[in-house]
């Protein structure tokens, strides 16, 4: 199930931001700090918006998250939404982050009438891009990039970008 965040998801959203496997493919691991700014920005902006990257819920357990999202940098491909996630360790190979990409997919393919989605990673991360393709989105290798926010020499500055048409607009 997604849903908007609760208090009682601060605690879990932390731990999984503080996982060094979770976060291999980050810059680094969040401090707690910083977790409490996301989890106020993420729930504020699905308050004020309506859709954001919601909480996966799992048997009434915080699993991750997955939603849509504005990049906060500029890149040759903006203005664009972005389907992401994130899940706790223990919720891997289940088929869960598949599942809850599709529901975040379909709201915004159906009721924001998006005529697009895009998906970005570092390049060595296969898992993501193995999900990404399941998930129906095609690379468009002239699209990948240098992540902006990355310094030069980091392993994790080239981005491959993945796009989905809506099937609808099509």
């Amino acid at each position: 199930m997604l849903r908007q965040w609760r208090n009682e998801d601060l605690e879990p959203f932390a731990a999984m931001n503080a996982d060094p496997v979770v976060m291999e493919f980050y810059p680094r691991c969040s401090t707690r700090e910083e977790s409490v700014e996301a989890f106020h920005r993420l729930r504020s902006g699905i308050a004020e918006r309506g859709w954001g990257l919601w909480v996966v819920e799992v048997d009434g357990a915080f699993a991750g998250y997955t939603g849509l999202a504005v990049p906060r940098f500029e890149a040759p491909f903006m203005p664009c939404v972005e389907i992401g996630w994130r899940l706790r360790r223990e919720y891997w190979g289940r088929g869960i982050a598949t599942r809850a990409a599709q529901l975040a997919e379909a709201h915004a393919y159906h009721e924001l009438r998006l005529p697009e989605l895009v998906s970005f990673t570092a390049a060595i991360n296969l898992r993501s891009r193995r999900l990404m393709e399941r998930l129906g989105f095609t690379r468009i290798d002239s699209e990948d990039f240098l992540h902006p926010s990355l310094e030069a020499d980091d392993p994790l500055r080239l981005h491959v970008l993945y796009r989905k048409q809506n099937p609808a607009a099509q």
